[in-house]
């Protein structure tokens, strides 16, 4: 008996809706109410690998092939989207599963089970039409595997271009520190610190996307002036403005507008908006920010007179790696990740940014906008106290595999005042906390012998282990690894290049009482 005679007695119109199943581009089938086989076509034969028996219990509900669902959980027959159609009543559309063949492959594919009912509504049969997605799901996994290795390559690079930046950074500071005298010196300093500056922020960008991406960047709400997070923006966008000869205005409310937002991130926001402007505006340019309310939202703009951006780009201009001008004229515009950071960052903060353009030489307008406004309170806060800047010297064991590293900062710290000592693996590192007794100990985590981690477990378990302070400065900074950092017993979470100047800071802040 055929799949296109075998019919089951149900009504004289089931001739031409099987004919119309033959023609479907899917594999189909029917049952009766009890859940046997009364029709299938030849597309059901091709998915399932075998034809299966017609009108019998041993092929009930979808053949005697092994069910599993998308995870890999197996299926049992009488759980099968078909055999919950004719149970349940209800159409069940859109359902993944996966059929094992009897040579052992699998195809997925989208069941939709409807059931059939008669003149007072009970069930006597149903329909399932699977449609084979085997190929749609490589697809799709090859593509959440490239898009996986794609973060992963990105943390990678990031981590590993931090490490020649940390003697570059280290190195500058001691020339300044050791007093290098001349013009030519002192220009040639700034140059380098510029250029440092903008590696630095061009790898941050790019762990930054690698981040939201994989949903792994954690706002640190709290409640801000949004006048300290412009400033913090101009202060980190200033260089790039001056180097520029723009000329920027601020404009802000005459009264405090405070926000519920992550300081840092939002401060991220507007400086990638300003240093947006800044490149593709030409030398001497104008570039306005201002600050307003709008009914409870509060608008911060970017305007600038610079080359514009053509209105059809307009809507993908927030995409990632997209860049309006690729041109040899506009080769420093960037990597093209600044604005679809910009967005993925307003999204976390439950707002929205807009651009706006009249075209190409007409200058550029992004706008943010943000809801989680709050009232100004009395005696509120508006920063952190300033810290306890004292020259306490310590002793420092600073651990880094990288030698150049760890020397230029020994180096840079001995003018600080401290005394130092260098180790290049984890063992060393280890015996050296014991011998040396350092107050604070500068801890890479990528070491030969033993890791970071490993090594700052076993300083703590030394005899007055628990009053040293340790700091991971490392090239990772993600947030897992600052938790792993945490978890292992570290204090503090720094990230190379680290900045002098917060390095300062920290060691100034400690109240260390000696080991």
């Amino acid at each position: 008996m055929t799949a296109a005679t075998a019919l089951h007695p149900l009504h004289e119109g089931d001739v031409q809706f099987r004919r119309l199943l033959e023609k479907l581009p899917a594999a189909a089938y029917t049952c009766d109410a009890q859940g046997l086989i009364t029709y299938y076509n030849r597309r059901a034969v091709d998915l399932w690998g075998r034809a299966p028996a017609l009108n019998s219990a041993v092929d009930r509900y979808c053949g005697s092939f092994k069910l599993f669902a998308s995870d890999g959980t197996p299926i049992a027959h009488d759980c099968c989207w078909m055999a919950l159609a004719l149970r349940d009543g209800k159409e069940y559309n859109g359902r993944e599963i996966v059929v094992e063949r009897p040579d052992g492959s699998r195809l997925t594919a989208l069941a939709h089970a409807n059931p059939f009912h008669d003149g007072d509504g009970r069930v006597f049969g149903a329909v399932n039409v699977l449609v084979d997605i085997t190929d749609r799901k490589r697809v799709e996994e090859a593509l959440h595997l490239a898009d996986r290795n794609k973060n992963d390559f990105l943390a990678m690079l990031a981590h590993e271009l931090r490490n020649p930046l940390a003697p570059i950074r280290n190195g500058l500071q001691i020339m300044r520190m050791a007093g290098v005298h001349g013009t030519v010196a002192a220009d040639a300093c700034a140059m380098m610190e510029r250029q440092l500056g903008h590696m630095v922020r061009l790898i941050d960008d790019l762990l930054d996307v690698s981040r939201i991406t994989k949903g792994k960047v954690n706002l640190q709400k709290e409640r801000v002036d949004i006048a300290t997070v412009v400033q913090d923006a101009v202060e980190t966008s200033r260089q790039l403005i001056e180097a520029s000869g723009h000329s920027l205005r601020v404009s802000l409310p005459d009264k405090p507008v405070h926000v519920h937002a992550d300081r840092t991130r939002l401060a991220q926001v507007f400086a990638n908006l300003l240093n947006n402007s800044a490149k593709y505006t030409p030398a001497g340019g104008r570039i306005e920010m201002s600050v307003r309310r709008q009914g409870t939202d509060v608008m911060v703009s970017v305007k600038d007179n610079g080359t514009g951006i053509q209105r059809e780009l307009l809507p993908s201009i927030f995409d990632a790696f997209m860049q309006a001008d690729r041109s040899l004229e506009r080769s420093q515009g960037g990597l093209g990740i600044g604005l679809s950071l910009v967005k993925g960052l307003v999204q976390m903060h439950g707002g929205s940014v807009e651009a706006r353009s009249d075209g190409p030489g007409t200058g550029s307008e992004f706008v943010v906008r943000l809801s989680d406004v709050i009232a100004p309170e009395e005696g509120d806060p508006t920063g952190l106290a300033p810290v306890d800047s004292g020259e306490t010297a310590y002793r420092i064991l600073i651990v880094d595999d990288n030698v150049d590293a760890a020397v230029s900062l020994s180096m840079m710290l001995k003018l600080m005042g401290h005394e130092t000592l260098t180790v290049h693996d984890g063992e060393a590192a280890v015996e050296a906390a014991s011998s040396f007794r350092p107050h604070v100990v500068l801890l890479d985590i990528g070491l030969p012998k033993l890791n970071g981690y490993d090594a700052c477990r076993r300083m703590r378990a030394i005899a007055g282990g628990e009053h040293v302070v340790l700091i991971a400065l490392t090239g990772w900074g993600q947030d897992e690894d600052k938790r792993h950092s945490k978890d292992a017993g570290f204090n503090f979470h720094m990230i190379k290049p680290v900045d002098p100047q917060a390095l300062h800071r920290l060691l100034g802040g400690l109240l260390v009482s000696p080991v």
